[in-house]
């Protein structure tokens, strides 16, 4: 099957001679739920990462949180989580998902508060729903990231066709936004829009795609090894090894 890869060439070359200690690949029918692949463990939870800026983006922007692509518009403060350069400027939404800014995300859970966040979390049905944290991970801010809020494969594919089918109990721009924010572009025809993630030796990357009217759900979850390059996250290195794939694992 010829590689499909949307990286620039030097990541493409990296990418190439790795093989990708794939935990799950799963996806379905976002119509009806049907599955239509399940390759590996798939109904295992584990964190979900930065795949949780897709709920925090619903809840954002249903709450009145977020506004727009570019509202509102942060700044970076000393003491904000900046494991990363890109981090350390000021942020809007598109940048946050884009660059999966964690602090971004900490001050919109942060703005909704304990009691409105837990709620969002129940409503969506997200993974095990436990936000209370642990001794090291605030819940508000970090229960996502390697600590108390789980999720399998297999519940990221419900939790995303429940997204597609606008059946979460949120308004309108909630879903229209956070489709905009996760748009990826156009795979061998497919509409495409996903978030990767990593945290704990885990790499996910999750989100769904649209082809004459057709749209499924999908899901690929890794786990880092020693094949991994070290200038790949382990969320892009899932992401690049999905597309890889994709569509030739649809039936």
């Amino acid at each position: 099957m010829k590689r499909h890869c949307l990286a620039a060439g030097a990541l493409c070359a990296l990418l190439a001679p790795v093989h990708a200690a794939e935990v799950c690949t799963a996806l379905a029918d976002a119509a009806g739920g049907k599955p239509l692949l399940e390759r590996g463990d798939c109904r295992t939870r584990v964190t979900p990462a930065s795949t949780f800026k897709i709920a925090i983006s619903l809840m954002g922007y249903d709450a009145g949180v977020l506004k727009d692509a570019h509202t509102p518009l942060l700044p970076y403060r000393p003491g904000y989580v900046d494991w990363q350069p890109a981090w350390r400027a000021p942020t809007d939404p598109a940048k946050w998902m884009r660059d999966s800014v964690v602090w971004y995300s900490q001050q919109t859970t942060l703005a909704l508060g304990p009691a409105r966040f837990g709620a969002y979390v129940r409503q969506f049905g997200y993974g095990n729903q436990d936000v209370a944290g642990d001794a090291e991970h605030n819940g508000l801010t970090l229960s996502w990231i390697g600590s108390s809020l789980k999720i399998s494969p297999v519940e990221q594919l419900d939790f995303l066709g429940k997204l597609v089918n606008r059946r979460l109990g949120v308004g309108d721009q909630a879903y229209d936004m956070t489709a905009a924010l996760t748009r990826y572009g156009t795979v061998n025809g497919w509409d495409l829009h996903g978030k990767t993630g990593a945290s704990s030796g885990l790499g996910w990357y999750v989100g769904w795609a649209t082809k004459d009217g057709r749209t499924v759900t999908f899901a690929r979850l890794v786990r880092s090894d020693a094949t991994k390059p070290e200038a790949m996250s382990t969320g892009m290195w899932a992401r690049e090894a999905f597309l890889a794939e994709f569509p030739g694992l649809l039936p």
